[in-house]
């Protein structure tokens, strides 16, 4: 089985458990959907801890749960030492600025990931910057979704100086936050500069 999918369901943390017993015996399972299941930070930290003694799985797909920053950084764990993980979403939880700067860290260091969702959630410039600093230095994620956050021309800015070094990120994803005309203009100048980055902010 290389695919399960359990999203929709009232998994809970659980379930969570039960899965992650799962994962740590199993080595052929590369796809992990339990989005949409009542999963809190509890089961996120269960499920964090069986991911990283996993080596097949290549997406864990955690969207529209309940997970806050307790959560985030107990995946954020994950990405320093796992190395088959490749896709991780995280859209529509309760994560704040203390979880993506945990995010954040694990990302200067992590050499695997290339799709990061965190759309839906709860942050705002101070995510978006410590964001920025992480894809100075990161040189593998190829998507960033960051829509319907908090983020600001501040953090809007912070970004766009990332990528004047940061040379793999292919798609940056802003709709709906609360950019003003400063941060517009200056994504629409560096989308100029650089055709590659499809960046979603009006």
């Amino acid at each position: 089985m290389s695919c399960l999918d359990s999203g929709n369901n009232l998994i809970r943390d659980t379930g969570a458990q039960a899965l992650s017993e799962t994962l740590r015996i199993d080595s052929t399972l590369t796809t992990l959907e339990l989005w949409s299941s009542k999963i809190g930070d509890n089961g996120a930290q269960i499920l964090a801890e069986a991911v990283k003694t996993n080596s097949s799985l290549t997406s864990l797909q955690l969207g529209n749960n309940s997970i806050g920053d307790n959560g985030a950084q107990a995946l954020s764990e994950v990405l320093k030492t796992n190395s088959t993980l490749t896709t991780l979403e995280l859209w529509d939880n309760c994560i704040g600025d203390n979880g993506v700067q945990a995010l954040s860290a694990a990302l200067k260091i992590n050499s695997t990931l290339t799709t990061l969702e965190l759309g839906g959630n709860s942050f705002g410039d101070n995510g978006a910057w410590t964001l920025s600093e992480a894809l100075k230095a990161n040189s593998t994620l190829m998507t960033l979704n960051l829509e319907e956050n908090w983020i600001g021309d501040n953090g809007a800015l912070a970004l766009i100086e990332a990528l004047k070094t940061n040379s793999t990120l292919i798609t940056l994803h802003l709709y709906s936050n609360n950019i003003g005309n400063i941060g517009t203009c200056a994504l629409h100048q560096a989308s100029l500069s650089r055709s590659c980055i499809l960046s979603d902010f009006t």
